[in-house]
């Protein structure tokens, strides 16, 4: 070959090599970046080019598809009572992307998750069209109706989340005001015009804010039960019916303040049973000052406290602080100062109690499964933690039944069912100037001891007369409707 043919071959060889690269590079190093890139149309059309399987309660579907016309997207995604499960599903938008479970199963739901390639490639080769396979919930649609329609009458805002103690699978999810993920489904200008409606500078009261898992609050009282477990698992008092060591007035260390409860209660010395019963402050923040810091920290984390849970969707981290002071451990121990939390968290709290200790990890997808129903994966319970003992976990149920049975969480109450509970009225605004938060924590006991539910409620009403609003008042109500649905089901 003589020397110009063999340049030639040569430049003509470095280009085919250099066609290779690129091609492998695209192909392999850039695909997932090329994928997901927000203009490669592609990848959504093929995401609405057939039905999506669905999301999946008690047997039934509580989501569905719909043929378009006039769009490249053939089908887009239904919902059944969208605004009751919108909190558990999320929403798949031919416009506005994915959430929640929605967007966390895609690859299940659109059919295209690489655990489904055989059958693909079998459906291929037979020319049948690609399906997309199912989520199943751990959710309880008569425990979601009753938390979501108790809210929906109770007005304002708010959440409920139930779990069953003894698996941490979640049974009802609900945030008041919500919203139907249906009506903008699609890519219409309709669309795009309800999404813009249910935005939070267009709607103040932010109904696409998922309040069960997303939202904290200042728990209130509501906290107390973690304090008592705190103080009998240190060894700080050893029984319900022990006098507590509590002055009236008990003054906060390091201030001149009287810590105050609220009104004229029973709280010198009194016992922690009876300090549970009728909500004492003095008891409950000397209890955070004598254990200190440190201590009320390290049970708090226990409990699921400063760490996001995955159920898959994600949800915010509940606060107690480090590096605080006596006093101000004493008011992070009613559940005011800095200590805030989510309605998972607190259910988390009570779940763990009424499992006799031991905190299992929240989860609300039971199985996946492929177009043919068969189950791709399940999940299994798992033990998240054990922050207190079987024996002090049971004293401690004790006195939350003592505050349904004969204190301030009477409006809980089952005919036939044991229910141990405790209420919350926590402060909001500078200067508590705000209508306070509702709280109700409670969990439902069988004949066998066993809890099959826990539920926390919390309610915010800006419209309720202020003294009307307590947690045994509003939340507690809402909190027994849903229990019963649970222990109805179970009979």
């Amino acid at each position: 070959m003589n020397k110009p043919l063999r340049r030639i071959a040569i430049f003509c060889g470095f280009l085919v090599l250099a066609l290779l690269i690129r091609g492998n590079w695209l192909q392999y190093v850039q695909a997932d970046e090329l994928q997901e890139n927000k203009h490669n149309r592609r990848i959504a059309i093929e995401r609405y080019e057939q039905p999506r399987g669905n999301i999946i309660v008690d047997g039934k579907p509580i989501t569905g598809s719909k043929e378009t016309s006039g769009s490249d997207f053939e089908y887009k995604r239904t919902y059944k009572d969208g605004p009751m499960w919108a909190p558990v599903t999320g929403y798949a938008s031919q416009a506005f992307g994915a959430t929640q479970v929605e967007s966390i199963e895609d690859g299940i739901l659109t059919g295209n998750d690489d655990r489904l390639f055989f059958r693909n490639t079998l459906d291929m080769l037979t020319g049948k069209k690609k399906e997309g396979g199912n989520v199943v919930t751990t959710l309880s649609s008569a425990a979601q109706k009753a938390a979501y329609e108790g809210l929906a009458k109770q007005g304002g805002k708010g959440s409920v989340v139930a779990l069953e103690p003894s698996t941490g699978k979640i049974l009802a999810l609900a945030s008041f005001p919500s919203y139907d993920p249906s009506v903008f489904a699609g890519g219409s200008d309709k669309d795009g015009k309800a999404w813009q409606k249910l935005q939070k500078k267009e709607n103040p009261d932010d109904p696409m804010l998922n309040r069960a898992l997303r939202e904290v609050y200042p728990p209130g009282s509501t906290f107390k039960v973690l304090t008592a477990a705190a103080a009998l698992e240190e060894g700080l008092y050893k029984s319900a019916d022990e006098k507590t060591d509590t002055p009236l007035p008990w003054i906060m260390p390091g201030t001149t303040t009287p810590l105050k409860n609220d009104g004229d209660l029973p709280c010198e010395d009194a016992t922690l049973r009876e300090a549970l019963r009728v909500s004492c402050n003095t008891v409950f923040g000397k209890i955070g000052a004598d254990l200190g810091n440190e201590k009320m920290l390290e049970y708090a984390k226990k409990f699921g406290f400063t760490e996001e849970q995955f159920v898959p969707v994600r949800s915010s981290a509940s606060i107690f602080s480090e590096d605080m002071d006596k006093s101000q451990t004493a008011l992070s121990s009613i559940g005011q100062f800095n200590t805030a939390t989510t309605p998972l968290q607190m259910a988390m709290v009570t779940a763990a109690i009424a499992n006799n200790g031991t905190l299992m990890k929240p989860y609300m997808v039971d199985e996946l499964q492929a177009p043919s129903l068969d189950t791709i994966e399940k999940t299994d319970p798992e033990e998240l933690s054990k922050p207190m003992s079987a024996e002090n976990a049971q004293i401690l149920q004790s006195m939350m039944e003592t505050v349904v049975s004969e204190g301030t969480g009477s409006k809980a109450k089952i005919d036939g069912v044991t229910v141990g509970g405790k209420t919350g009225t926590a402060q909001h605004g500078v200067d508590n100037s705000e209508n306070p938060y509702a709280w109700f924590i409670s969990y439902a006991k069988g004949e066998d001891g066993s809890s099959p539910v826990a539920v926390a409620v919390i309610i915010e009403d800006d419209n309720a007369v202020r003294g009307d609003i307590s947690g045994g008042g509003l939340a507690a109500p809402i909190a027994k409707s849903v229990m019963e649905a649970v222990v109805k089901g179970k009979q």
